[in-house]
Order: structure tokens, then C-alpha cells, then sequence
């Protein structure tokens, strides 16, 4: 099972919303993680949603992008 991390900034989501939706059903661990003062749209359930700052610091964040198979940014 890979783990994957999503970066999320303002802005159109749909595309990073059909991936997230793919990975879940092929079985991976998917992390989505808001950017300062990023809104997180409705995720599928199963995905694990973290904000920074407010629930992770930076330094977890970097941790998290090191420990993930997959990073994405959008």
C-alpha cells in the first residue's frame, strides 16, 4: 500500500479531488494537507485530512513529505 500526501493551496481542486478518489480505491493511504489557510473541499471518506499550522507544524509537514511514497502539489 503506498502512502500518498496532497498539498493543497487555494484554487481549483476537482482534478486533485478525482486522484485522491483513485488512490483510495486502489487501496492507498492518502494524507491531504491544507496550507495555510487553505480550504479543504469534501474529501472521500478515508482520507486524512491535516492543516498546517493549526494541527501539524511545518517541521511535522516535512516529516510527513519524507515518509510519503507519493507528493503531490496543488
Amino acid at each position: 500500500m503506498a502512502r500518498a500526501l496532497h498539498l493543497v493551496k487555494d484554487g481549483d481542486v476537482e482534478l486533485a479531488l478525482a486522484t485522491v478518489a483513485r488512490q483510495l480505491a486502489e487501496g492507498d493511504a492518502v494524507t491531504v494537507v491544507a496550507l495555510h489557510g487553505a480550504a479543504v473541499p469534501s474529501l472521500p471518506a478515508g482520507a486524512t485530512v491535516r492543516r498546517v499550522p493549526e494541527e501539524i507544524s511545518y517541521d511535522q509537514l516535512l516529516e510527513a513529505i519524507f515518509d510519503a511514497h507519493h507528493v503531490i502539489a496543488w
